[in-house]
């Protein structure tokens, strides 16, 4: 049992990631608490997904005077 309950917790991290990339994809580097609120998924896994996406090389992090952009890479 424990197996599928990882395997559906990687696939709904999968997905979230999935998100997050066409997300920044459609609207450019944004915050990640923007992010978290954009997203139709729980933030947890949001920022499963960014961390997932992080790497893979997929998107970078920018720091700005007043907080941190992610964009795609």
């Amino acid at each position: 049992m424990a197996t599928d309950t990882v395997a559906n917790d990687l696939e709904n991290i999968g997905a979230a990631a999935g998100l997050v990339w066409h997300y920044l994809d459609e609207n450019g580097p944004v915050t990640l608490s923007k992010l978290a609120k954009e997203i139709d998924a729980p933030r947890d896994q949001v920022m499963q997904g960014v961390g997932w996406l992080a790497r893979e090389g997929k998107i970078r992090f920018e720091e700005t005077p007043r907080s941190k952009v992610i964009a795609l890479a």
